[in-house]
C-alpha cells in the first residue's frame, strides 16, 4: 500500500518482508486467490487487487472522523498555506494516516500507513492526554530503549507532556536527528525493507531524545525553527483518535503565528469532533 503503483516479484517481496520464500509465497498465493492480490500473467509480479477497494472502505466506515477532517484540513491549507498530515496510533506505532498538501520535510519524507515508534518523545501529542498506566508504558519504552532509566531525560519528557496537556497542543523544533532520518528515508526510498525502515525509525527515536524537540514556552516575538503542530482530536473518553499536523515551516517563524495555526487547527478540530459525536447519537 505504501507503493501503489508499483509490482513486486517473490524474491523481492521476500527479502523487503523478510520472510522466507515459502512463507512469503503461501500468503501471496492466498491473498491472490481472495482478490487482495493480482498477479501477471507473465512477470508473475504482484500488485494490490480489487479486494483491497472492499477492505479499505469497511475500514474507512470503521473511522468515519477522517470523512470530518478532510474539508477541514483542506481549507485550513488553502487559507494558512501550509500542509497538513493526520496521525493515528496502535499501542507500538504512530502512523501517518492523510496527508493534505505538503506538510512538513519530515512528513513527506514518509509514505501513507508506514510508522514511527509510538515511544518518548515521539507521539508525546497522544500521550499528554491520556491515562496514567499509558504515559508510564510510554515512558518505559524510551528507558527500555536507551539501555536504562535517566531522571534528567524523564524529567524533561514530563515538563513537556505537561506543557502540550496545559495549551492543548503540541509543538516540535527541527532538530538533527530528523535531517539524519530524512537523508536515511531517501537513501533507501526504492530499496527499503520493513528491516531497514524499523531501524531507521528507531535510531530516530533514540536520537530524538537528546536534542531540544519540544517547545515547552513559547515567546509571541521569538522565532522558531518549527517542525510541527499537532492538535489531537477527541471522540470518545476523552483519549485521542488522531492528530493534525501541521508543518511546511521553510524559515523560521514567530511564536505568535505558531498560537495562531494552532488555534485555528484546534478550532477545526473541535468542529471534526461535534460532527463525530453527532453522528455516533444519530446512529
Amino acid at each position: 500500500m505504501a507503493n501503489p503503483h508499483q509490482s513486486f516479484g517473490l524474491t523481492e517481496m521476500t527479502r523487503r518482508l523478510n520472510l522466507n520464500k515459502a512463507t512469503c509465497h503461501a500468503i501471496l498465493t492466498t491473498m491472490a486467490n481472495y482478490g487482495f492480490l493480482v498477479q501477471h500473467p507473465k512477470t508473475k509480479a504482484y500488485r494490490l487487487g480489487p479486494s483491497i477497494i472492499a477492505a479499505g472502505n469497511a475500514a474507512f466506515a470503521q473511522f468515519p472522523v477522517l470523512e470530518y477532517a478532510r474539508p477541514e484540513l483542506e481549507a485550513l491549507q488553502n487559507e494558512l498555506g501550509v500542509g497538513f498530515a493526520v496521525t493515528g496510533r496502535s499501542k507500538l506505532h504512530q502512523v501517518l494516516l492523510a496527508l493534505y498538501g505538503r506538510a512538513s520535510e519530515m512528513i513527506d519524507s514518509f509514505q501513507l500507513g508506514l510508522r514511527l515508534p509510538n515511544t518518548a518523545p515521539v507521539s508525546a501529542c497522544f500521550t499528554a492526554f491520556s491515562d496514567a498506566k499509558y504515559l508510564e508504558a510510554w515512558l518505559t519504552r524510551c528507558h527500555e530503549s536507551r539501555g536504562g532509566y535517566n531522571e534528567k531525560l524523564d524529567q524533561k519528557l514530563r515538563v513537556s507532556l505537561i506543557a502540550i496537556r496545559a495549551r492543548g497542543y503540541e509543538v516540535t523544533l527541527k532538530t538533527r536527528a530528523e535531517a539524519e532520518l530524512r537523508a536515511e528515508l531517501a537513501r533507501i526510498h526504492n530499496s527499503w525493507s520493513l528491516t531497514h525502515l524499523e531501524e531507521a525509525a528507531n535510531k530516530y527515536q533514540h536520537d530524538l531524545c537528546d536534542e531540544h524537540f519540544h517547545l515547552d514556552r513559547i515567546d509571541p516575538k521569538a522565532r522558531y525553527d518549527l517542525s510541527t503542530i499537532s492538535v489531537p482530536v477527541f471522540v470518545f473518553k476523552q483519549v485521542p483518535i488522531m492528530c493534525f499536523v501541521a508543518g511546511s515551516s521553510d524559515k523560521p517563524i514567530s511564536g505568535a503565528q505558531i498560537e495562531e495555526i494552532a488555534a485555528r487547527m484546534k478550532a477545526s478540530a473541535d468542529r471534526v469532533t461535534a460532527l463525530a459525536i453527532g453522528k455516533e447519537t444519530v446512529s
